[in-house]
């Protein structure tokens, strides 16, 4: 019995197939524990210890020493509670006072990065020379060096300034972030330049010309590097332990780690609260980030 070649049509299909396979296994990799978190939360602190057993164990010398025994992986709960909510959101106001403190380091950092970058972005790509050029290759650099080579004369100039322990010397240095105007400014030298020479024709002022053409044709970008920005300073960690030495101005970021040696329910509900402002960032800005990272800022026809 002959066995039939596979068509170009049918190896295509198949292959489209497998990819489709491989692309679903790897999305249900990455979201289960997303899912298994805001799953968990909402259990009872009796299902989850009968789940996951003793987590931690406190040793006698006060280390922690993790056991991996009677861990048993569960999406849906036996009953549905709220009391870790409950414990979060109303009965403790450490955990809303550090959700908090994420919020008014995060949105003055983005806000502010952002307008900086728009501007800065707009004097590198309008009027290049080779003195641009210079402080344009410096930003560079900047960017490929990790930030925690910048914390410590961050924190000397801090410390000069009389900034530290407060929340000025984590916004201000991040305010004037390399990445962001890095990113801009290759987006907005693709805008075509006879959209300015028209527009200088008409009359139109350099503030008009920003306004009026460049912002409108980088919004997916604008909007795509701002949300890059929120969620990587969202997770910051070093810095606020570094730069504020006072606990009370930290971030729930920082906090986290604190949680989950007392209660686990409650680091699963924390941690869902925590989540909530990227997942909607995401799903409000998904559309504006697909389009600045597949036409980085270009001019579609």
């Amino acid at each position: 019995m002959k066995i039939k070649a596979l068509t170009p049509r049918n190896r295509r299909r198949a292959f489209n197939g497998f990819v489709f396979l491989f692309v679903l296994f790897g999305a249900a990799l990455f979201l289960m524990p997303t899912v298994l978190t805001m799953a968990n939360s909402f259990m009872t602190s009796n299902e989850i210890s009968a789940n996951y057993g003793a987590m931690f164990s406190n040793m006698v010398d006060s280390k922690k020493q993790f056991i991996s025994e009677n861990v048993n992986l569960k999406f849906i709960p036996d009953k549905v509670t709220f009391d870790q909510y409950k414990a979060v959101l109303i009965q403790n106001s450490d955990y809303l006072m550090k959700f908090w403190n994420s919020v008014i380091l995060t949105v003055p950092i983005t806000v502010f990065q952002m307008a900086v970058a728009i501007f800065t972005s707009y004097g590198f790509s309008r009027y290049p020379n080779k003195f641009k050029s210079i402080i344009f290759f410096a930003y560079i650099i900047l960017m490929i060096m990790p930030y925690q080579v910048t914390l410590v004369p961050n924190f000397l100039v801090a410390d000069k300034l009389g900034m530290l322990d407060t929340r000025k010397a984590v916004i201000l240095p991040a305010v004037f972030s390399p990445f962001s105007i890095f990113l801009l400014t290759k987006v907005m030298r693709r805008i075509p330049v006879s959209y300015v020479e028209a527009a200088k024709l008409d009359g139109a002022s350099e503030l008009k010309i920003l306004t009026k053409i460049y912002i409108p044709l980088c919004k997916g970008a604008i909007v795509s590097i701002a949300m890059l920005v929120f969620i990587d300073y969202w997770n910051m960690v070093e810095q606020p332990i570094v730069l504020m030495k006072n606990n009370a101005l930290h971030p729930l970021s920082v906090f986290l780690s604190e949680i989950n040696t007392g209660d686990i329910g409650l680091a699963f509900a924390v941690g869902t609260v925590y989540m909530i402002p990227t997942v909607l960032m995401f799903l409000y800005g998904e559309d504006y980030l697909v389009e600045g990272i597949t036409y980085s800022g270009g001019i579609k026809g």
